[in-house]
């Protein structure tokens, strides 16, 4: 497989950047059967064949036309480290110089990869690491696949990634077409036909988005709550100023609509003396009534120049109680990765800032 920068040189179509359907027209343009993307899905995401002289059910002259004008081009692992519980962090190279973050999570019968969609992040949520970064660009869906191909490659045959979480660097959902593309080819069955129950995509709460996607992909939704008013959700997540908690409920009881027994996953983030009280779970059991819903608590996990604090064992515990009590099933979602920097909230890659948020924030933290 030749390099990002050999990519950016040569300026060849990655393939990468096609789900069944973007190479279904790519090859009837080619004046080929559209039967054609179906064998090179196999190919590259079955056999592991990224040289096209080797699919030998392609006609000499196609394959000829694919090693002339196409490639296909995961990102390059550029830093790996391996936490002491057995989570693997990747800092991967993109094709313009900015790095994003992959991290896997292995389990007893389950490994979790959780992907990036962006270089840093268009939001600008105030707990979370990535979104003090600032923001450079969308992921291309072969940035995007990529990583689960990169990742499966470099665990080998003997350890299957079996989950994927649209939770790394980035709103996915702000980079729609990319990562509905990529999140189609993980649930093909020619490619890695992993269940729309086993890939999730998380949101903090890009309401048309939400909708838009209820109508095109099935996978499994997240939502990144972590308030029951308004008013501080505001603070926490800003984009709640747009799309406030009554229209994010709406759309989660659309999306819950799309199948039997179908629930939302949301997301609350435990901070210390903030959002972690008994009128808070109380309040939570009230705003999530009407929408069938389990509920992940995430213990906040630290990063440089922040203001908060995790809540305590104790806290989180009777946190959980409360909402099981109230009928909604509640996990504490286990820190996984914290010394090497992968955990939930702590993905930082390396970021040329377009928005110049990182600017500002330094600012305001001299003032």
């Amino acid at each position: 497989m030749k390099s990002v920068q050999e990519l950016v040189n040569l300026k060849k179509i990655n393939l990468l950047d096609f789900d069944r359907k973007g190479l279904e027209a790519f090859f009837v343009k080619l004046g080929e059967k559209s039967f054609r993307a179906t064998q090179l899905l196999k190919w590259i995401y079955q056999e592991g064949i990224t040289d096209f002289i080797l699919m030998s059910n392609f006609s000499k002259a196609l394959r000829a036309y694919l090693t002339e004008h196409c490639c296909i081009v995961a990102p390059e692992i550029v830093v790996e480290k391996k936490a002491a519980d057995g989570v693997y962090k990747w800092v991967v190279q993109t094709q313009c110089g900015n790095r994003v973050e992959t991290v896997f999570i292995p389990e007893e019968g389950r490994g979790t990869l959780c992907v990036s969609s962006q270089i840093g992040c268009a939001l600008a949520c105030t707990f979370c690491s990535t979104a003090q970064q600032g923001f450079n660009r969308n992921l291309t869906t072969a940035e995007i696949i990529g990583q689960l191909y990169m990742a499966q490659h470099r665990l080998g045959r003997e350890t299957k990634v079996t989950n994927v979480v649209m939770m790394g660097m980035g709103e996915p959902l702000l980079n729609f077409d990319n990562v509905v593309a990529a999140v189609n080819l993980m649930m093909d069955d020619f490619a890695y036909g992993l269940s729309k129950r086993r890939v999730t995509i998380s949101t903090s709460g890009v309401v048309p988005a939400m909708y838009r996607l209820n109508e095109l992909c099935d996978a499994s939704l997240a939502v990144s709550l972590h308030a029951v008013t308004d008013e501080l959700r505001n603070e926490l997540v800003p984009i709640n100023k747009k799309y406030p908690l009554q229209e994010l409920m709406a759309v989660c009881r659309e999306n819950a609509k799309l199948a039997p027994r179908r629930t939302v996953t949301f997301e609350y983030v435990m901070l210390d003396g903030i959002n972690d009280s008994n009128e808070d779970a109380l309040g939570l059991l009230q705003l999530l009534k009407t929408v069938p819903a389990k509920i992940n608590l995430i213990p906040f996990n630290p990063f440089p120049n922040s203001s908060y604090r995790c809540s305590s064992n104790n806290r989180i515990h009777a946190f959980k109680t409360l909402l099981n009590d109230g009928g909604i099933v509640t996990t504490v979602r286990k820190t996984r990765g914290d010394d090497i920097d992968a955990a939930c909230g702590q993905l930082v890659g390396q970021v040329n800032d377009k928005s110049r948020r990182h600017l500002k924030l330094a600012t305001q933290s001299s003032e």
